[in-house]
């Protein structure tokens, strides 16, 4: 499987100069080669190759006087962002053709010199990692590197990045094996929240560390002095970068809380299942800063990744699970309940249930029997599963809404 290293580089102020041409002539390339396809599609002719656009758009540019300092720059930086413009489009077309799962994908855009956040991309012929311990960049030099972890195996691919900060990193996509743990035997399932921020189905909660709301009061600080700087002004750049590093500060600190958080899950489960949320829904919402500021998708998506790299298995429970109207005691379902309801009595069987993690125990058991029906990706699952089986409609009392004046029982197995 590949995974992505990233560390934080140390560019000297040639150093600097040289990435930041870099930088442009990988976005002239990438606009100049997107014009010439725009320019056919409306004039009617067949798509524009990619060999024809190498030919026309690099090689023959260079020995132009109007584009000669792409000379300047290694000729594998220009190939690339001719590779990464032919990937955005094959992600384009594959989503209008339906064979991209997930949201649609634009069509690929512009780039702009004013984006503050910029970034090449190199192969193994443009750069390599010395002796010394610093990373030569063909046409840039030796990068400084700070490295907080050794690399597993000889990357593949190089990214260099500079972010809206000011800060510059180095990600490295390196191919390795699955680093499969000893196995288990819990299991959990997960509620995902706001007032906590995760409850597990053995009753454990993870608080919501609310790193935003924390950085809330000096944010509003900087952005007032930004605010009050002439547009164009070299003291605007400079609120713009303090503004940006305070949102960066921000960012790494739930990214570390993310990483932590799950490596412990992921150690301590042999199965993790975890409730499929609508965040795009909850964005025009009150809840908006909140649910953003927990991060819930980058917390599910590392959580995906870490199972699959341990050997443990993870499964998604649809959102139309009603996880929080069923008894996990007996399997009743009431109905729904405003989010003010934090406890409730079952009336079935009179067990006191808190919302979440009644909640986390649904999934648990609803993550079972979807792993039992073979539609979750698991070490023995077979490489057919989950792909040969006919589309069947959901039951009612799986995932339906209840009839007005009637509650129905969820089927959930094992209670």
């Amino acid at each position: 499987m590949q995974l992505r290293y990233n560390y934080r580089a140390y560019p000297d102020t040639s150093q600097r100069r040289a990435l930041a041409s870099a930088f442009g002539c990988a976005r002239v390339v990438w606009n100049d080669c997107l014009r010439d396809r725009k320019e056919a599609q409306a004039a009617g002719l067949p798509y524009v190759k990619s060999a024809d656009l190498s030919r026309l758009r690099i090689t023959q540019a260079r020995r132009t006087e109007e584009r000669a300092w792409l000379a300047d720059v290694s000729a594998v930086v220009l190939q690339q962002s001719l590779r990464d413009l032919d990937t955005a489009y094959k992600n384009f077309f594959d989503s209008l053709k339906g064979k991209r799962q997930g949201r649609k994908v634009r069509a690929p855009r512009y780039k702009s010199k004013k984006d503050t956040r910029q970034s090449i991309r190199l192969n193994t012929n443009a750069f390599f990692l010395q002796d010394d311990g610093t990373v030569y960049v063909a046409r840039v030099g030796s990068l400084k590197v700070k490295w907080s972890r050794r690399l597993p195996a000889a990357p593949t691919s190089l990214t260099v990045t500079k972010d809206s900060s000011g800060r510059y990193f180095l990600s490295f996509v390196v191919d390795t094996e699955p680093d499969i743990l000893p196995e288990v035997e819990a299991e959990s399932g997960i509620d995902l929240g706001l007032s906590a921020f995760a409850v597990l189905s053995d009753g454990r909660k993870i608080d919501s560390p609310r790193f935003l709301r924390r950085a809330e009061k000096k944010l509003k600080r900087l952005q007032r002095e930004l605010s009050r700087k002439a547009k164009g002004s070299k003291n605007r750049a400079k609120a713009r970068i303090r503004v940006a590093r305070q949102q960066a500060k921000v960012a790494d600190r739930r990214r570390d809380f993310h990483h932590k958080a799950s490596t412990q899950i992921i150690r301590d489960n042999q199965a993790v299942y975890v409730e499929d949320l609508a965040v795009s829904g909850l964005g025009p919402t009150r809840l908006a800063k909140s649910v953003h500021d927990a991060g819930w998708s980058a917390f599910v998506g590392v959580l995906e990744y870490k199972a699959a790299l341990h050997g443990r298995t993870f499964a998604k429970v649809d959102r139309a699970f009603p996880s929080s109207q069923v008894c996990s005691a007996c399997g009743f379902r009431e109905g729904p309940k405003p989010l003010h309801v934090r406890e409730w009595t079952c009336g079935e069987c009179g067990t006191v249930h808190d919302r979440d993690h009644n909640a986390a125990r649904n999934v648990l058991f609803e993550g079972h029997r979807i792993v039992a029906a073979g539609r979750a990706e698991t070490l023995n699952a077979s490489w057919s599963a989950g792909k040969t089986r006919t589309k069947v409609p959901a039951q009612r009392v799986e995932a339906g809404s209840p009839r007005k004046g009637q509650t129905t029982q969820a089927g959930i197995p094992g209670l």
